[in-house]
């Protein structure tokens, strides 16, 4: 695999996590990661609707008319979802049980659209089948990241196993608490990426005037007469 099919993969888990970078498919995300089983189940039920999903509709993206490709996504999308229901209805009845209505909406989950959309409609079948594995490996990571802490600290357990001795905090495992470690790890991420790309703190001559300002590279000012550049 050459580097830029591999940077494909990388860039779902890092560059663009769906999660904790691109902040969509919230609502399963807050709504299974109560436990870090659920967690993995979703997110590999989400990977394989992403990775099928991407293929077909990459190879039907020259024959569908722009006016109705949504519509074609959707059912595309649609019947890979049917399928994935199907199987964890057979081979895995209790997660899917616990899962609930997340698995059938995953036909309107953001990131599968999203991607869609944004990549699978743009490039070929290898690419976006490379796409959906990195943003299903993306997906699946946040999520049991999220549910691995809010089981152990909510409830004690990881994968249903006991491994704290102290008085879990039931806040965690309520959507309150899912909100707040969502929030707490989006900023961690944010700022692992911010220290990995060397952005740090603005060199001095960059933090008064126009160099301290967020819209500096938008402004349509003259630099050298700007009162504000020269303050």
């Amino acid at each position: 695999m050459s580097r830029s099919k591999f940077g494909i993969i990388t860039n779902g888990i890092l560059a663009e996590n769906p999660t904790f970078v691109q902040c969509i498919g919230l609502c399963p995300t807050l709504a299974v990661t109560t436990s870090v089983a659920n967690g993995l189940g979703m997110g590999i039920a989400a990977t394989f609707v992403l990775i099928a999903s991407n293929a077909v509709i990459s190879l039907l993206r020259k024959m569908v008319p722009d006016e109705v490709r949504i519509p074609i996504f959707i059912v595309v999308i649609a019947g890979f979802v049917t399928v994935i229901e199907f199987l964890m209805k057979g081979f895995a009845p209790e997660l899917n049980k616990s899962l609930g209505i997340f698995i059938p909406l995953i036909v309107v989950n953001c990131i599968i659209l999203a991607r869609a959309e944004a990549f699978a409609s743009k490039n070929g079948v290898f690419e976006s089948a490379l796409d959906g594995v990195g943003m299903g490996l993306g997906f699946t990571i946040a999520l049991m990241f999220l549910g691995s802490i809010r089981e152990i600290f909510g409830g004690g357990t990881w994968f249903g196993m006991p491994v704290v001795s102290f008085e879990p905090a039931m806040l965690i495992v309520l959507a309150p608490g899912g909100f707040i470690i969502l929030g707490c790890c989006m900023g961690a991420f944010r700022a692992i990426q911010a220290r990995a790309k060397g952005i740090g703190a603005a060199p001095a001559e960059a933090s008064t005037g126009c160099g301290c300002c967020a819209m500096a590279k938008f402004c349509h000012k003259d630099k050298d007469n700007c009162e504000e550049a020269k303050a």
